[in-house]
């Protein structure tokens, strides 16, 4: 019984370090002490939208040298050239938001260009 008390107390212990840890680190976010960037980092760990988004840039270069492929490669970059510019734009600032490249203020320039 004693064993089970304990083994009871120490989790709660440990879940309430993890609270404080979480609640220091927001802290140290809004105050600026912690850039955003390397917080974002430790969030994406284990994150496999950077391999997906990388495969979806890789497979068409790597079709293309294929026989048979080209026609369809070339097919499906000529419909993603008609789709519409602000969905061209949105993809730019996903992709590049997912390698952590700060570009969004750049298709927004874009975006506000075209108007």
């Amino acid at each position: 019984m004693k064993g089970f008390v304990e083994t009871k107390k120490a989790k709660a212990d440990l879940a309430l370090t993890e609270i404080k840890a979480q609640k220091s680190l927001k802290e140290q976010q809004i105050a600026g002490k912690i850039s955003w960037e390397a917080s974002a980092v430790d969030q994406m760990k284990g994150s496999w939208k950077d391999e997906v988004i990388l495969l979806a840039l890789l497979i068409p270069a790597v079709l293309v040298f294929i026989p048979g492929w080209t026609p369809h490669i070339k097919a499906g970059f000529e419909a993603l050239h008609s789709l519409p510019d602000y969905y061209k734009h949105l993809l730019y600032i996903a992709c590049s938001a997912s390698f952590g490249i700060k570009g969004a203020k750049g298709a927004m320039g874009l975006i506000t260009k075209k108007k």
